[in-house]
């Protein structure tokens, strides 16, 4: 069994001072490290959170700038594209009244010319009836 005499008062106080030697050389040290360490960390955290939240707020503006481009770069497109259809029919429209013009005048050119044979050929007709007819009959006409 266990005796309980002087040498237990004496552990107990060996145990004392051995606590009291290692909270002071060892225990406070540690901890103190610890908290740092903790305190640290936990700052790190709070950067990386506040660095994080200003990405994200990058990117949204990033985003929604790149948005806006995609936006105004559309309506230029459409703008360009009703230009194009625009210059399109102007210039369609001109060749139409160009290609009228120019059938105009070469149909007025051909009624001319039909009319000016048609006065060559009734004169022509004339003398080549006379012509048939004086052959026909044996005489001249």
């Amino acid at each position: 069994m266990i005796e309980l005499d002087g040498t237990l008062v004496l552990q107990f106080v060996n145990f004392m001072i051995l606590m009291v030697v290692l909270n002071a050389l060892l225990f406070k040290p540690l901890r103190a490290a610890l908290k740092a360490r903790k305190e640290t960390i936990e700052g790190s955290k709070a950067k990386v959170q506040d660095i994080d939240e200003q990405v994200q707020a990058q990117i949204a503006r990033y985003e929604a700038q790149l948005q806006d481009a995609r936006q105004q770069g559309g309506q230029e497109r459409s703008a360009l594209r009703k230009t194009g259809q625009e210059e399109e029919v102007r210039i369609l429209g001109e060749a139409n009244r160009s290609a009228a013009e120019r059938l105009q005048t070469i149909t007025a050119q051909i009624q001319e010319e039909a009319n000016s044979a048609r006065q060559s050929l009734r004169g022509e007709t004339e003398a080549l009836a006379k012509e048939i007819a004086g052959k026909v009959l044996g005489r001249a006409v």
